[in-house]
C-alpha cells in the first residue's frame, strides 16, 4: 500500500494572517482561492509585486498596526482604531503622539518589564531547584 500525501491548503484569510496582509486588500484571485503550503511558502519567500506593496504601504491589518505602533491590539481598540490603516496614518499617529498612545506605549513596556522579571525568577526557581535535587 503507497501512501499518498494529500496537499494542505488553508483558507485565504490564514494565508494572509500569515502573511500579515489585510484580505480584503490582496487581489480577487487571492480571496476567491485557496492556497496550498507550497504557495504560501513561496509566497513568503518570493512575494509577488502586490504582495511587497501592501507590506510596504498597507493597508495592514490590526496585528501589524499594533506592532508598528509598539502597543497591543487591545490597547488599539481602547484607542479607538478599529480599521485597517496605511502606512502613512500610522506615520502621522507616530507624529501626532496622541495621549492615548502614549498611554498604551507605557503599558506595552510595563508588560514587557513584568514579563522578563518573572522568566528570570522561573530561570533562577529552577535554578535552585537543581541545586538541592
Amino acid at each position: 500500500m503507497t501512501s499518498h500525501q494529500s496537499t494542505q491548503t488553508m483558507k485565504p484569510a490564514t494565508a494572509a494572517k500569515k502573511l500579515g496582509v489585510y484580505l480584503e486588500a490582496t487581489p480577487a484571485e487571492f480571496q476567491e482561492g485557496v492556497v496550498s503550503r507550497t504557495e504560501l511558502n513561496d509566497l513568503q519567500a518570493n512575494p509577488p509585486e502586490w504582495l511587497q506593496e501592501l507590506r510596504k504601504n498597507g493597508p495592514h491589518p490590526r496585528p501589524v498596526v499594533a506592532q508598528r505602533l509598539g502597543i497591543s491590539i487591545a490597547g488599539l481598540a481602547r484607542g479607538g482604531i478599529t480599521d485597517p490603516l496605511t502606512t502613512e496614518q500610522i506615520e502621522a499617529l507616530r507624529q501626532e503622539l496622541p495621549e492615548w498612545l502614549q498611554k498604551e506605549r507605557a503599558t506595552q513596556a510595563e508588560v514587557r518589564k513584568e514579563t522578563v522579571r518573572i522568566k528570570e525568577r522561573d530561570a533562577e526557581r529552577a535554578a535552585r531547584r537543581d541545586q538541592g535535587a
